[in-house]
């Protein structure tokens, strides 16, 4: 089998490998469809007020195919946002109750990568990702198996939920109550207030030498220095929250987003925008733990990036939202 990177969101081989082999099953209606604030708890939740922004940049650290600009007048209404990206525990829960079985098992294997497989994952190795060769096609790889047969989620229940599709999260966002977010709902949240910045937390990556996300250090993809702590995916607490309460919106992992992918934005000013009727990719945003500046330094909150709606990886997961 083939694998290659997405077109339509840039060059993100470094952060989501994509497939071209069939998975093209029924996607769920509507993933902006009413909330349900009766039977969705907001105790891990944040409020943002509603209100105008400048979504997008003309930074130009950015990538233009990817579509980050030009800056854009937004208007949004208020919503609540998760804090955190959603745990393995809270996807197990979702399973036990609904039986529901992700896209990856159906399909029986998911991308992995190389670092993290071992011994007992190779026999169980398929293919790997076109040009982006530490992406791995692992038999038996999911969100229970996160690097393939032998492994666990036991020693990472609080870590964010992976290998789920967007199809995946949708289906786990209708059972909570919730949906995903716009990708104008998610830049934000994920700037908590503070425009015009690169980051959540300002325009330097390494405010007075802290790390403030889980990013790659080192030489991408042969050497991980770990300088943050993390050479996977970290705890959804961990590091320093934005302004608005969130953790992780900079690295750990790329969230989806109900929007289907453009370069290309309506001109402003904006109200509660959607994206396009239709595409061939979903937005992620955020960056992962495999971002790096000399590749892909899409962990900038203006940055974005997108992957099918099938596509399962390592480095993906969500958050979702309600209606205030």
């Amino acid at each position: 089998m083939t694998r290659v990177p997405e077109e339509g969101g840039g060059d993100p081989a470094c952060c989501a490998a994509s497939d071209d082999d069939g998975r093209d099953a029924a996607l769920p209606t509507n993933p902006y469809g009413e909330t349900s604030p009766a039977t969705a708890s907001t105790e891990r939740m944040t409020e943002v007020p509603g209100g105008t922004f400048e979504m997008g940049t003309d930074d130009d650290v950015g990538f233009p195919q990817d579509g980050e600009g030009p800056a854009r007048t937004v208007e949004l209404d208020p919503f609540y946002v998760d804090r955190y990206q959603v745990t393995n525990a809270e996807f197990a829960e979702f399973v036990r109750e609904t039986g529901y079985t992700t896209d990856a098992e159906r399909f029986g294997w998911s991308f992995v990568f190389q670092d993290f497989v071992g011994p007992e994952q190779d026999p169980h190795v398929i293919d790997a990702s076109g040009d982006a060769g530490w992406w791995l096609a692992v038999e038996g790889a999911n969100w229970f198996h996160p690097h393939g047969p032998g492994s666990s989620i036991e020693d990472r229940l609080t870590h964010p939920v992976v290998h789920v599709s967007w199809r995946d999260a949708v289906e786990y966002a209708r059972w909570a109550g919730k949906r995903l977010p716009t990708e104008a709902e998610w830049e934000r949240a994920a700037r908590g207030g503070l425009e015009g910045r690169r980051f959540p937390w300002g325009d330097d990556l390494t405010p007075d030498g802290e790390h403030r996300c889980n990013i790659w250090q080192g030489t991408f993809p042969t050497e991980n220095t770990v300088e943050d702590g993390y050479h996977g995916t970290a705890p959804v607490d961990a590091f320093e929250q934005n302004e608005w309460g969130l953790h992780n919106v900079a690295g750990n992992v790329w969230e989806w987003c109900g929007d289907w992918f453009t370069a290309d934005h309506p001109e402003g000013p904006l109200s509660n925008p959607t994206g396009p009727a239709d595409g061939d990719g979903k937005v992620i945003r955020g960056g992962s733990y495999l971002c790096h500046r000399s590749y892909c330094n899409r962990y900038r909150v203006a940055a974005r990036s997108s992957a099918a709606p099938t596509d399962a990886t390592g480095n993906v997961g969500f958050r979702c939202v309600l209606d205030a």
